[in-house]
């Protein structure tokens, strides 16, 4: 089977779709099919486009201004559909278009997907209602969502109007955003989210295509490695490890809040190591040094050293509410044997029975409390640790691929 994968997160980029895709792929190559990736990206020499190009991954056209340091952001759909057409003519003969996001590269692919009558797979991955409301200065919020509908609409019919309610789209511009959501769904012919609970938001805003829940999983070697169960010791300090993007729908700061409230007079003692980057992390740099936090800051690290961390870390950390659909972050965790801290209860779809700790609430004052119970009970590491280790024949790779094979007959 041929298949090309389109998407405005990979290239130049970290983070669980870029995690997701280079799983599925490796997967589904070593099953013998030809896949292609077709990503945004910055400007490369002659050399790197080869190197990649040896792996089937190809940039397309981009802006060379705009985005450097956040995102590379693609050109119009239509600049690209034109490249790809007279530097790719193979695609027109290939079986599935898999497609993973919602901007210029991932509406050109589903845009080819019907000009050429080719079977098109979306994968809705994440609230993009609540990353603009997050990333987005107040004020800016609904000119932005405004802009990005409009365009997004030249080339993806609207057919479905979100207004505003009292659900999810509670602001104009997130009624926006969930209109650009349902509207990139319907235009491809097979719809597929990692969780139930996306899948049921989806639907519930007008998603009426065929769907299909497909979460994400890890290499089968991975899953199968020998892990042990963590302990933590009674004057052992507790190993915590964050290793998601540093941002506003992150929450990273709202995390270091709830560090700051622990009485660190009374309870054990603890670490925190913080790997990637990203807007807020100057600020969160700034917030731990002000206030004699103890934490590490790593930068953006090799994935092999981040999941060496990983696998000695007593609690991985996702502070993020209301925002992420199946966390990759999460999905590595079990995997690792590690036990999670979530302040979201929709997490509780990845995670095994008793393998993690929800906060009452998202407040920094919930979340300390949570941690302050854990700090006085740390025997409770063990027993969630082999809760973590029991689910991990669940978050194979290929229990997720054969699902997918499946599909696309």
């Amino acid at each position: 089977m041929k298949i090309a994968i389109f998407t405005d997160c990979y290239l130049d980029l970290t983070g669980g779709i870029t995690s997701s895709i280079n799983a599925d792929k490796a997967e589904l190559e070593k099953r013998g099919h030809t896949v292609y990736v077709f990503s945004s990206g910055y400007p490369r020499n002659a050399s790197e486009r080869k190197n990649l190009a040896k792996k089937h991954i190809y940039p397309v056209k981009s802006c060379r201004l705009i985005g450097r340091g956040i995102a590379p952001i693609a050109r119009r759909p239509r600049v690209i559909e034109r490249e790809l057409e007279r530097t790719h003519p193979e695609i027109r003969s290939f079986n599935v278009f898999y497609i993973h996001y919602e901007a210029g590269c991932s509406i050109a692919g589903l845009r080819l997907a019907k000009k050429y009558g080719i079977k098109s797979i979306q994968v809705m991955h994440g609230r993009e209602d609540m990353g603009e409301d997050r990333l987005i200065p107040y004020g800016f919020r609904t000119v932005v969502a405004t802009l990005l509908s409009w365009f997004h609409s030249w080339y993806i019919p609207h057919t479905i109007k979100i207004h505003r309610d009292d659900y999810l789209a509670d602001t104009l511009a997130k009624a926006k955003m969930w209109t650009l959501m349902v509207n990139h769904a319907n235009y491809a012919d097979l719809v597929v989210s990692p969780s139930q609970h996306f899948r049921k938001k989806l639907q519930h805003y007008g998603v009426i295509k065929p769907f299909a829940t497909l979460p994400h999983g890890l290499a089968d070697d991975l899953c199968e490695a020998k892990v042990s169960p963590r302990q933590l010791g009674k004057n052992e300090p507790l190993r915590m490890i964050w290793h998601s993007r540093l941002s506003g729908e992150k929450r990273i700061l709202e995390f270091l809040t709830a560090l700051q409230l622990l009485d660190s007079s009374k309870l054990p003692p603890y670490h925190l190591d913080v790997y990637g980057s990203g807007p807020d992390e100057a600020s969160a740099r700034k917030f731990a040094a002000k206030h004699h936090l103890p934490v590490s800051f790593h930068g953006n690290t090799p994935h092999d050293k981040v999941w060496r961390a990983l696998s000695t870390a007593h609690l991985d950390i996702l502070a993020s509410y209301n925002f992420d659909n199946y966390s990759m972050t999460l999905v590595e965790a079990v995997v690792s044997g590690t036990p999670s801290f979530i302040a979201d209860p929709d997490m509780k779809e990845i995670l095994p029975n008793d393998s993690y700790i929800l906060s009452k609430d998202p407040s920094p004052e919930a979340m300390a409390s949570a941690l302050t119970s854990l700090l006085a009970h740390p025997e409770r590491i063990a027993k969630m640790s082999r809760s973590a280790i029991s689910g991990r024949e669940l978050k194979k790779i290929s229990t997720k691929i054969t699902k997918f094979e499946s599909l696309t007959n």
